[in-house]
């Protein structure tokens, strides 16, 4: 079972992995909500191990996110809130457990195994809809358009996995040199103009918007909040 964890209390943190690590768990930490979102992108969890009040993003926010994002992974709130207003909002979020600080160790491995019992079973889908005939499997790394298999430059499906990872966000010019080039290579605004001509004909004009002197934006079917 692999375990993505968030928590930024460093000593704790490393007390709850290797303990889950002793229990024969898989378990990678995180010490903020940003970088907990990128691994979400870049990896399948079983369970995700949540604190609420976290750098950059919070665990509720977070969670909203994700399950927004059509992903049902399991998920585990620990945290010292525990207001009921709290709890309601984390179960609300998506949560399927909630733990409050203190705990013992080992009520985390029973609810841990009490969830692995349960009916908890769907995998996130890894199927991300563009539009209504355009969608993009994470695991193949392959774009579908009509069902049918669309090959993708690598450079333009390395700005095609970072849009997916940011949507209706702003994303730089400098940011995309960063993704789509590696550090020995050159890169140009009139290469980067190329690809993202290349993205926009396959993904549709609307889905992937100039915002001039900026950068480009991934526009999703519905609006953020």
């Amino acid at each position: 079972m692999k375990i993505l964890l968030l928590e930024d209390d460093l000593a704790l943190a490393d007390i709850i992995k290797e303990y889950l690590e002793d229990n024969d768990f898989e378990v990678q930490l995180v010490t903020d909500g940003e970088e907990a979102l990128d691994k979400t992108y870049e990896n399948n969890y079983d369970l995700y191990i949540f604190d609420v009040n976290v750098p950059l993003l919070r665990g509720f926010d977070l969670l909203k996110q994700l399950r927004k994002n059509d992903d049902r992974t399991p998920t585990i709130y620990i945290t010292s809130l525990n207001d009921i207003e709290d709890i309601s909002e984390g179960f609300e979020s998506g949560a399927d457990d909630y733990l409050k600080k203190p705990f013992e160790l080992a009520e985390l491995l029973l609810r841990i195994k009490n969830l692995q019992k349960r009916s908890f079973t769907q995998k996130r889908s890894s199927i991300i809809e563009i539009s209504e005939n355009t969608t993009f499997d994470l695991e193949c790394e392959l774009l579908y358009v009509d069902q049918k298999p669309i090959s993708l430059a690598p450079k333009e499906l390395r700005a095609l996995k970072y849009f997916l990872q940011h949507p209706n966000h702003t994303v730089t010019f400098d940011q995309l040199y960063d993704v789509m080039w590696d550090y020995d290579e050159e890169s140009s605004a009139v290469s980067l103009r190329a690809h993202m001509k290349n993205l926009r004909k396959k993904l549709g004009q609307d889905k992937i918007q100039n915002i001039r002197g900026v950068g480009y934006r991934y526009a999703t079917m519905e609006p953020a909040e």
